[in-house]
């Protein structure tokens, strides 16, 4: 046992030069501490026998297919990016099937590209969805359309637990699951949607939410766009063409690596903390300012009540439920240690919410995880 041997303090010194050395390579060559490749599932609306809408004779098939192939191949050009495809051909592939390559493949971020299409020709910009209750019937007409494609699925009962597209209350029972990941979904779509006005001067179409089934049975942050209608003589012109396409895929790819990077600024900051832990007795940390942050990890999320008693939560205790908007939020674990909470969040796995993720709060409001580990630093 030769590390008997070696002093305690000799042993922590030379780990920290291994970590300090560590971090300064890695930050010289401009690749995160984390190591997880970021892995990004592009998902071409419709295919096959579904044409999707053909506003102006377009296939929004074709089109979208074109476009996500596009991204692909830039995003392919960064090393700690891995992509996959629900398809890379003209083929039908059911809704319930895309969200499972996406789930197989533990993807960081799912993003389904369409166009979108209205009764009106003068309609035009993009826009971004994630899933939700639909603020208006606007956007439920269009998640209906998107959705009705289960009907070219000969078993779309038993897929979609008798989900009915043209009922807007089979709507809510959406939401439950990919409400967890509302927040990032939101942050994706975002930036997305930034990226489309800033660099392409898009119209503005805003972040929306609405019932998209394709979106529901995804376990992590996921996104729709809607590249823009093809009911308009011009702008159909412009998703129909090269130049179009090739646009708006750059502007989607930069949008997913800056929501990359963003996302890994929480992880380095993680890292970067937990390696200081080893300092600590040389540089402890002031309490006064960090004991107004906490970590708490969230299980569910519900429209309607449920008792936070552990029979409900898999037998977890001391689950916390609180009200945010229309819905229900149940956390478990709360400390003011990341990794403490990661290993609740571990804990939380293993019983069985393989998609509870952590949130952090500054006091009793909710903020960003990389402005919580920013303060910890």
């Amino acid at each position: 046992m030769l590390f008997k041997s070696i002093p305690v303090r000799f042993y922590t010194f030379h780990l920290v030069v291994l970590l300090y050395f560590g971090l300064l390579n890695n930050s010289m060559y401009g690749h995160p501490l984390s190591n997880k490749t970021f892995v990004v599932v592009l998902d071409a609306g419709h295919g096959g026998h579904d044409s999707g809408n053909r506003g102006n004779g377009y296939y929004e098939k074709t089109i979208a297919l074109n476009i996500a192939l596009s991204i692909g191949k830039i995003l392919e050009n960064y090393e700690d990016i891995k992509v996959i495809y629900t398809r890379k051909s003209d083929k039908f592939v059911k809704l319930v099937d895309r969200a499972d390559i996406a789930n197989k493949a533990d993807a960081d971020l799912f993003i389904s590209i369409h166009c979108d299409a209205f009764t009106s020709s003068k309609a035009y910009g993009a826009g971004t969805f994630v899933l939700g209750l639909h603020a208006n019937q606007r956007n439920f007409e269009i998640a209906k359309r998107e959705n009705s494609v289960i009907f070219y699925e000969e078993d779309y009962e038993k897929n979609y637990d008798g989900f009915d597209p043209n009922n807007p209350e089979s709507v809510i029972s959406l939401t439950l699951m990919q409400e967890t990941y509302s927040n990032q979904s939101i942050e994706a779509a975002a930036t997305i949607q930034k990226s489309f006005v800033a660099n392409l001067g898009r119209k503005d179409r805003t972040v929306k939410q609405a019932g998209f089934v394709v979106l529901k049975y995804t376990y992590m942050p996921s996104v729709l766009v809607e590249t823009g209608f093809l009911t308009n003589k011009r702008e159909g012109a412009y998703l129909n063409s090269n130049k179009g396409q090739n646009e708006i895929s750059k502007a989607i790819a930069k949008a997913i690596v800056n929501y990359k990077n963003e996302l890994e600024k929480g992880v380095v900051n993680q890292q970067s903390y937990d390696e200081k832990e080893v300092l600590k007795e040389m540089t402890p940390v002031a309490e006064n300012e960090t004991k107004d942050i906490r970590f708490m990890v969230q299980l569910a999320a519900s429209k309607k009540p449920i008792e936070a008693k552990p029979y409900n939560f898999k037998g977890l205790k001391n689950v916390v439920r609180q009200k945010e908007g229309i819905y229900y939020k149940y956390f478990y674990g709360n400390s003011n240690s990341y990794k403490l909470i990661q290993r609740e969040q571990r804990k939380a796995k293993r019983a069985g919410f393989k998609s509870a993720f952590i949130v952090s709060f500054r006091g009793n409001q909710k903020i960003k995880l990389s402005e919580a580990l920013d303060a910890l630093k």
